[in-house]
C-alpha cells in the first residue's frame, strides 16, 4: 500500500473538503480521489470532472454510499458540523478510515458516540485541526516539547475575528444561529485555538473551566436610524455603513466568494450584475447585519485550570479591524510569545548572569518568513492545509505521522473544554468540571 496513493471519497464537497482534496492534484502519488457523495448535483459533477472518475462513483448521500460497502481506503468528510454523526457513523461501520472536519461533534453526547464508533471499528479518524500544521504553531510546539522554557505556568491565547469575517460567517452566514447550525461561536471558530492550547499543554489535562461572553454589537437596537432590512434594496446607509453588503461583497466580490455567491454556482461565470441581483434578494448575505437571526456571541473569554496547577486563557473578540491570533506561554525557565499573522515569535530564557540581555534574560527572535520555513507555505491557514493532507496519508498508511497529527482521541480534550466553556457562559460564568 505504501507504493500506491491512498484512495479517498469526498463526502460533502464544500470548501474545506476540496482544499484537502487538492493534494490529489498536486501530489497524485500520495492521494487519489475516486468518488463523491453530495446532495448537490452541481458539486458532484464538479468533483467528478476535476478528479476524473466515472459517474457510477457519484452518490447523493453518505447513506447511499454506505450501502455499497467499502469502495476506497478513506473518506474526506467535509459536511456541515451538525451532519458529522449521520455521515461519519455509517461509513466508519463500513470499514473506512476518515479525515473529518472540525468540530467533529456539536455536543458531548455526539463526541462520545463518535469516539466509541471509531474505537469499536478500529478506525483511523483524523480531525482537521489545521493550525497545528502551520510553521508558526508547529515550531512553538517543538520548542515547548523540548523543555526549553521549562514547565508551563500559564498560556494565553487571543483571536480577533475581523469585521468582514464575523459578518460573513457568524452574523449573516452558516454559523450565525446555533439553533440552525447546532454550533456555538466558540465551537465553530475557536475550537482551533482551544485545541492548540490542549496540544501545547498535552502533558496535563484541563480540569475546570469558566467563561463569560455575549452578543454586544449586532442587535436591532444598534442599527443606524432608518436602516432597511436588505442593504442594497431599502437602506439609505448602503454607501456609508461599515457592514453594508455593497461595501463588503460587491466592492470585494472575491474575498468571501465561496460562501456569499453559493446560490450562483450553477452559473459558470456570474457577472457583477448577477451578484448585485443576489444582494437585492432574500439571500442571507443580503440582510442588514443588525437585523439578522444571529444568536451566537461576538466576544467570549475562557479561563482554564489544568491538573498540573497551570492556568490558561483564551479571548475571542469579533468585529476587529483585522484578523489576529496571538499566543504567550510562560514557563519556569522562560517564555514564548508571538503573532501568527506575522509568523514571528520571541523566546525569552531566564538568565541572571551579567552577560545576559539586559542582565535579565536571553532573547531570541524567530521570523519564519526570514528563515525560509514559510517558503511555499502561503496557502490556506498559514500553510497548514497541504501539510495536514500529507500527514493524513501517512496516518492512513501506518507511517510515522508528524507531531501535529490529531486522531479523534487526541481531539477530545479540546472539544470537551469548548462544550464546558459554553455551558459556563450560558450559566453566568459558573465554573464547570471537565471530564472525558
Amino acid at each position: 500500500m505504501q507504493n500506491k496513493p491512498v484512495t479517498a471519497i469526498v463526502v460533502g464537497a464544500g470548501h474545506r473538503a476540496m482544499v484537502y482534496s487538492q493534494l490529489a492534484i498536486d501530489k497524485p502519488e500520495l492521494l487519489k480521489i475516486v468518488g463523491v457523495a453530495d446532495p448537490n448535483p452541481v458539486r458532484r459533477k464538479m468533483v467528478m470532472e476535476k478528479f476524473g472518475f466515472s459517474e457510477d462513483m457519484c452518490f447523493e448521500s453518505a447513506q447511499e454510499l454506505a450501502t455499497k460497502g467499502k469502495l476506497a481506503d478513506a473518506i474526506i468528510n467535509g459536511t456541515m458540523d451538525e451532519q458529522h454523526i449521520e455521515t461519519a457513523v455509517p461509513l466508519l461501520e463500513c470499514g473506512y478510515d476518515m479525515l473529518l472536519e472540525k468540530p467533529f461533534a456539536v455536543d458531548e453526547n455526539e463526541a462520545l458516540l463518535l469516539k466509541e464508533c471509531a474505537k469499536k471499528n478500529n478506525s483511523k479518524v483524523m480531525i482537521c485541526h489545521v493550525l497545528r500544521y502551520t510553521p508558526f504553531y508547529y515550531s512553538i510546539k517543538e520548542r515547548v516539547a523540548s523543555g526549553e522554557i521549562g514547565d508551563i505556568i500559564n498560556i494565553q491565547m487571543t483571536e480577533h475575528v475581523s469585521y468582514h469575517h464575523l459578518s460573513t460567517s457568524y452574523v449573516r452566514g452558516k454559523w450565525a444561529n446555533s439553533q440552525k447550525s447546532h454550533t456555538t461561536m466558540l465551537l465553530a471558530k475557536c475550537c482551533h485555538d482551544i485545541d492548540l492550547m490542549m496540544w501545547i499543554m498535552s502533558e496535563t489535562k484541563p480540569t475546570q473551566i469558566a467563561s463569560f461572553g455575549g452578543k454586544y454589537q449586532f442587535k436591532p437596537e444598534n442599527a443606524p436610524e432608518g436602516a432597511g432590512t436588505i442593504c442594497m434594496k431599502d437602506c439609505p446607509h448602503v454607501d456609508t455603513c461599515v457592514y453594508s453588503t455593497k461595501r463588503l461583497y460587491i466592492d470585494h466580490p472575491d474575498r468571501w466568494a465561496f460562501y456569499v455567491w453559493d446560490k450562483l454556482e450553477h452559473i459558470e461565470n456570474p457577472t457583477i450584475e448577477d451578484k448585485i441581483a443576489l444582494m437585492k434578494s432574500d439571500s442571507p448575505y443580503a440582510r442588514c447585519i443588525y437585523k439578522c437571526d444571529n444568536d451566537v456571541v461576538d466576544h467570549q473569554s475562557v479561563l482554564i485550570n489544568f491538573e498540573s496547577g497551570a492556568t490558561g486563557t483564551h479571548n475571542m473578540v469579533g468585529g476587529s479591524s483585522q484578523s489576529l491570533r496571538k499566543i504567550h506561554i510562560i514557563g519556569t525557565k522562560g517564555e514564548i510569545f508571538g503573532n501568527f499573522e506575522e509568523s514571528k515569535y520571541t523566546v525569552l530564557k531566564i538568565n541572571p548572569s551579567p552577560d545576559a540581555h539586559n542582565e535579565e534574560c536571553d532573547v531570541e527572535e524567530v521570523d519564519l518568513m526570514v528563515t525560509g520555513d514559510m517558503v511555499g507555505a502561503f496557502g490556506g491557514h498559514g500553510g497548514g492545509d497541504e501539510r495536514l493532507s500529507e500527514d493524513f496519508v501517512k496516518f492512513i498508511r501506518g507511517e510515522e505521522p508528524s507531531l501535529a497529527c490529531t486522531s479523534i482521541f487526541d481531539s477530545m480534550a479540546g472539544h470537551m473544554s469548548v462544550y464546558r466553556a459554553d455551558k459556563s457562559q450560558k450559566n453566568g460564568g459558573i465554573p464547570q468540571k471537565v471530564e472525558y
